[in-house]
């Protein structure tokens, strides 16, 4: 039989993990000094559960301590939004989740308030990174532009891995070509060139392209110049602008935000020059971490903006929603950015 071998090897900096496969199981000794460690993976079988009815899927949950109030709704909402989606907002009720066993007086209303506010949450997240998006485009734009010409992003000698622009700018290329703006058929029809100036080629192309763009742009006083408006430095910034990209696709997949573990985990920016957090020790794979960016780049894109009366309107519009399951500290209303 296969067995994966693990042995941790431990340093005041880092841990360093070694991973071999089919080697001969060691000593109960050598195991019992923690040198080695041996894990076997869990067999795989075929996925057997069958597909249940609208009926079925209602009776399963109230026969694992569910209480639906109103069935005759619910089983609408088993058609128009389907139980694995739901799922994950009854989710935090489960007392055994491996068992899907139910906490007593779990309630589905309970539930679907979370499904609400979770709905909520992410349409004022996208209408304020819509805001931000814009910025980024317009800012690299006028700066870029200005030091190196209105083709500059299809100059391969201004990035720092020539294969990785070459795939945005076959993507570029792409999203050019399958366009059927009008400002996109007017440039074809008049001029010679296969793209167009980064002004038009910026209002089509999406948001992970100009996160690439701008992450892969060489080092220098233009992308310094980009970042120091949002206050910030080159390096946070690109981190930034990826997690956005990644937020922004949550949200337009229409996937769970409340309580999500980011994928993609921003940097805490090191010299931030406008208003950042007095706290520092937040993880930066949760949601608060990204509200938080969110405001802070706000600064700057609309001093004027409603980001913060509007998420403590809907915090107290849905009150069972629980901000420390998002990540917030118990005394986030006392940060000076999120008054």
């Amino acid at each position: 039989m296969c067995r994966i071998i693990l042995k941790c090897v431990f340093n005041p900096k880092s841990i360093l993990i070694f991973a071999s496969t089919c080697l001969p199981r060691f000593p109960s000794e050598q195991r019992a000094q923690g040198k080695l460690f041996i894990f076997y993976p869990m067999s795989k079988v075929p996925y057997a559960k069958p597909a249940l009815t609208y009926a079925e899927q209602l009776q399963q949950l109230k026969s694992r301590g569910l209480t639906i109030n109103d069935e005759s709704a619910f089983l609408h909402l088993l058609q128009i939004k389907s139980y694995y989606r739901l799922s994950g907002y009854w989710y935090p009720l489960l007392a055994d989740k491996q068992n899907h066993i139910f906490k007593p007086g779990a309630n589905f209303d309970t539930a679907w308030q979370i499904y609400q506010f979770d709905k909520d949450l992410r349409q004022l997240v996208v209408s304020q990174l819509e805001k931000i998006e814009i910025a980024i485009r317009a800012k690299m734009i006028y700066i870029f532009s200005h030091q190196f010409g209105p083709f500059w992003y299809t100059n391969p000698n201004l990035f720092i891995n020539a294969h990785s622009n070459a795939d945005t700018l076959a993507k570029i290329t792409d999203e050019f070509y399958r366009s059927d703006a009008p400002f996109v058929r007017s440039f074809k029809m008049k001029y010679s060139d296969p793209l167009p100036p980064c002004w038009t080629a910026f209002e089509i192309i999406s948001f992970g392209s100009i996160s690439k763009l701008y992450t892969n742009f060489k080092p220098g006083r233009s992308k310094r110049e980009v970042a120091d408006w949002f206050g910030l430095d080159d390096t946070t910034l690109s981190s930034w602008i990826h997690s956005l990209v990644y937020v922004r696709n949550v949200c337009a997949h229409h996937s769970r935000l409340w309580n999500r573990v980011m994928r993609i985990q921003p940097v805490n920016p090191l010299t931030p020059q406008l208003q950042w957090l007095n706290y520092n020790g937040i993880a930066n794979n949760c949601t608060y971490f990204i509200l938080t960016m969110i405001v802070y780049l706000l600064q700057t894109v609309d001093a004027n903006h409603s980001m913060l009366t509007n998420f403590k309107i809907l915090l107290t519009k849905y009150p069972n929603i629980y901000p420390p399951a998002m990540g917030f500290p118990i005394n986030w209303e006392d940060e000076p950015l999120w008054k």
